[in-house]
């Protein structure tokens, strides 16, 4: 009984944000953008990765980023959120590049990079400021 709501309880999880278990494998160019973000080694960048649909956790931990962001590093161009549609075209290196499936959080300089997506789900509404300091500290990691 227990395992049956939580499996319930996973796939309305899913279904809600637009997950998929299946990468999206069509090949397409990135746009200069993408391409730059790519290959820029000195910048942080702080990647949320998101479909169409997105379930009140999903908005919670992209509005947590962005905000942490804006106020932490506002004058710091070395530092920069980045919102990436994973459902875009223009997209498609960057989903490929860090094996995104379905929503993430990485934050990347180069090739240093840490996915915290389980931690930012975990965090974002009950306790924002976990997410902050979270984000704060593996940025300043990298810069």
């Amino acid at each position: 009984m227990r395992k049956s709501i939580l499996f319930g309880l996973l796939v309305l999880l899913l279904t809600a944000c637009g997950g998929s278990t299946q990468k999206n494998n069509q090949e397409s160019s990135a746009s200069p953008e993408t391409k730059t973000q790519l290959a820029d080694v000195s910048t942080v960048n702080v990647y949320y990765f998101h479909g169409k649909q997105r379930c009140k956790t999903c908005v919670a931990v992209g509005d947590v980023t962005a905000k942490t962001i804006k106020e932490l590093y506002t004058d710091n161009l070395q530092v920069k959120f980045v919102e990436v549609k994973t459902d875009e075209e223009q997209n498609a290196s960057l989903v490929e590049k860090y094996k995104v499936t379905w929503n993430a959080l990485i934050i990347a300089k180069g090739d240093n990079y840490i996915e915290i997506t389980k931690e930012a789900f975990a965090n974002a509404l009950s306790s924002p400021e976990k997410l902050t300091n979270l984000i704060k500290t593996e940025v300043d990691k990298r810069l």
